[in-house]
């Protein structure tokens, strides 16, 4: 019979996540991986228990990244780096990937496109614990239409019965999420951000058998015209959203949209304007949409849209593992730093469908958390001043 590993957390200050509350001096008892109980709790009755004193320290739920893409490089060229790679190249920098961004503090992903169903493949290999990472969805081909946002590495279709098909054979591949290109983009050349891709009778069908198979859905959206479409398809959650409005917002509040912003792809991008291995429409369109993006940001969050936290990880100069940035951007655009946070767990895992046993610390979830130095509701920087990971109530190796 295996050994029950049970270890009991002490004295801590506790952002549960469940609710705006900070408590202080909470003990948190894990069993096998499993909270099972949290609150002032009698240490010294639990006998052949680990005890970890946390007295000064401050406990959080382990922070979700809803928008990564696991197989790519976050350099200057982005698609044609991967191109060049073989895929055993490709597995073992994913690989590698992976590792960084649990050692950050990110306990669970949601990828939103990969290369060759290597996304799938790394999350069962993540199941199965024969690679060390964060809990991981997968979404497998990006669903465009022919010469579309991100056409390198998705499935190109055009009209609703193949689009239909598309997001079948994505379901059929075992992807957790369908997503889709309502939108152009920045990093495809040949497409604006503000130029209309795939209808809202297209999003739809993908919608639909996305939803028939129990899952969910997400578009790339930069357009005002394709954010709309979009949301009146039924999906599930935007990406980036740089040109919103006001109709457009209402619009996603009156149908439970979520949003995820994605606020740090072009601040890295324009950090790195002058490198000469990145093409000159990157920049230019860029700069073209960053205030729009920032604007629309900050509107939707007067709004009192649901925001979601996703960093767009492994776009050009946009490194795994740093989630804690674009959480620190969105309090310099607006939010509080508990909004934030709220954001980074209970919010992020309503979006991925994983609530039930993330996002939150409270009796009956997976005991995934952080131990931090100080508050980071008082101070969001001491996201970054982590003392130790815990994934499944192991500690995780962050050297």
């Amino acid at each position: 019979m295996d050994r029950t590993d049970k270890k009991i957390l002490t004295g801590a200050t506790v952002l549960s996540c469940c609710d705006n509350n900070v408590r202080e001096r909470v003990d948190i008892l894990i069993e096998n991986g499993i909270i099972v109980d949290i609150g002032h709790l009698n240490a010294e009755e639990e006998s052949g228990v680990e005890k970890i004193d946390l007295r000064g320290k401050t406990v959080i739920p382990g922070l979700i990244d809803a928008h990564v893409h696991i197989n790519m490089t976050a350099g200057p060229d982005f698609f044609e780096s991967v191109a060049r790679e073989t895929t055993t190249e490709t597995v073992l920098r994913s690989v590698l990937n992976l590792k960084r961004i649990l050692a950050s503090g990110v306990t669970y992903i949601r990828d939103m496109g990969g290369f060759r169903y290597l996304d799938i493949e790394l999350r069962d290999c993540l199941k199965r614990n024969l690679i060390d990472g964060p809990g991981m969805l997968a979404s497998g081909k990006m669903i465009t239409m022919t010469g579309g946002h991100g056409y390198h590495f998705g499935r190109e279709c055009d009209g609703p019965y193949e689009v239909r098909k598309a997001a079948r054979e994505q379901i059929k591949a075992g992807a957790d999420v369908i997503k889709i290109m309502a939108t152009g983009g920045i990093v495809t050349p040949g497409v604006e951000p503000n130029s209309v891709q795939l209808s809202e009778e297209e999003i739809r069908a993908a919608v639909e058998e996305a939803h028939n198979a129990g899952k969910k859905s997400a578009s790339h959206a930069q357009a005002t015209v394709g954010i709309s479409n979009a949301v009146r398809a039924g999906i599930d959650s935007i990406e980036h959203g740089v040109f919103l409005d006001d109709k457009v917002i209402d619009l996603m509040l009156e149908r439970g949209t979520y949003f995820v912003p994605t606020l740090t792809p072009p601040v890295r991008i324009l950090a790195n304007a002058n490198d000469h291995r990145m093409a000159d429409y990157v920049v230019r369109k860029t700069k073209s949409i960053i205030e729009h993006h920032r604007r629309s940001f900050q509107r939707a969050c007067e709004k009192g849209v649901r925001m979601c936290v996703g960093t767009d990880a492994g776009t050009p100069f946009n490194k795994h593992g740093d989630t804690v940035f674009e959480i620190k951007m969105m309090v310099e655009y607006g939010m509080t730093p508990l909004e934030a946070i709220m954001a980074a767990t209970k919010t992020n895992s309503e979006l991925l469908g994983i609530d039930s046993t993330h996002g939150t610390l409270e009796r009956g979830k997976a005991a995934d958390f952080l131990i931090l130095e100080g508050n980071p509701v008082h101070d969001i920087t001491y996201l970054e001043r982590i003392e130790a990971v815990f994934k499944s109530g192991k500690k995780v190796e962050i050297s």
